[in-house]
């Protein structure tokens, strides 16, 4: 009787944790831009249903060939996003990026405008629908491979959208999927014609685009960046010229190689420290505020 107790409180304790754990919605968001409707994730902390308080907003970015699903189906750990949004206080947002978008708006194709749709449709969808810091200082992005390219190039043309980026082994030099690989190349050239036209295939046509290419724009910014690869990742020579650059431009940052690889594994023990160095920024923006 004492057991069959005993296992009756602990099921009530574990219905009570799973009761109170972070939930993720589905959202369905219009875009104007595109004339399509796009799927979005968004993971809301225990803590929002229970109190009425404005949340910060991580809008967490897909990489090449995946969806806006994958940070909560491709990490080894499927709970690491909703954990995080539960220890963070914050609302975790991860927005279709298409397969091959690189989150830019297309020059030939009117339904590739994921600039715009990421800058002007999902943050306002978003902060419409939820309880939100509605402001740059409650706003930041990060994301892996493309998202960590697209993380780092939205906010360097609109900075005055996000209080800060990051970026995991990022395609910060578009130009790499071309010189890298020649048997690849062609797949990269027939994937990028519908964003960049029959010049996909050109390396001057990537260079506009490229992260390396905007260090004027990021230098006049002064957004706070973190930005880290592995090792063994394809991308990592790229990553370290953006490093050099932004060293030699005396652009703050953090900067960090770690041992690892273009793996799931790699980009779940990278998140944890992109949201702890964001959370630092919205500590220091709510002390300014106070004063």
């Amino acid at each position: 009787m004492k057991k069959f107790k005993n296992l009756i409180v602990a099921v009530l304790l574990f219905t009570s944790t799973l009761s109170f754990s972070a939930t993720v919605d589905t959202l369905k968001i219009e875009s104007a831009a595109m004339s399509k409707t796009y799927k979005a994730a968004v993971v809301l902390p225990k803590s929002y249903a229970k109190s009425k308080k404005k949340l910060p907003v991580m809008y967490l970015l897909h990489g090449a060939y995946g969806h806006f699903d994958n940070w909560l189906k491709s990490t080894p750990n499927k709970d690491l996003v909703k954990n995080l949004a539960d220890q963070y206080n914050i609302i975790i947002v991860m927005p279709e990026g298409e397969t091959f978008s690189f989150y830019l708006d297309s020059p030939v194709n009117k339904e590739s405008q994921f600039e715009t749709f990421i800058t002007q449709e999902v943050i306002q969808k978003i902060d419409k629908t939820y309880r939100t810091i509605a402001n740059k200082n409650g706003r930041f992005i990060t994301g892996l491979s493309m998202g960590g390219h697209g993380a780092l190039y939205l906010s360097a043309k609109h900075p005055d959208l996000f209080c800060a980026a990051g970026s995991m082994s990022g395609a910060v030099d578009m130009s790499v999927m071309l010189t890298r690989d020649p048997n690849a190349a062609q797949q990269v050239i027939k994937l990028m014609q519908p964003i960049l036209g029959d010049r996909s295939n050109d390396v001057k046509a990537y260079e506009p685009y490229a992260v390396l290419n905007l260090l004027d724009k990021i230098k006049a910014n002064k957004l706070p960046l973190i930005i880290d690869c592995g090792v063994d990742d394809f991308l990592i020579e790229s990553n370290k010229e953006l490093h050099r650059r932004l060293v030699y431009n005396k652009v703050e940052h953090d900067y960090i190689e770690r041992p690892g690889a273009h793996t799931w594994v790699y980009w779940e023990n990278s998140l944890p420290y992109h949201v702890l160095f964001f959370n630092d920024i919205l500590i220091k923006n709510q002390q300014v505020a106070k004063k």
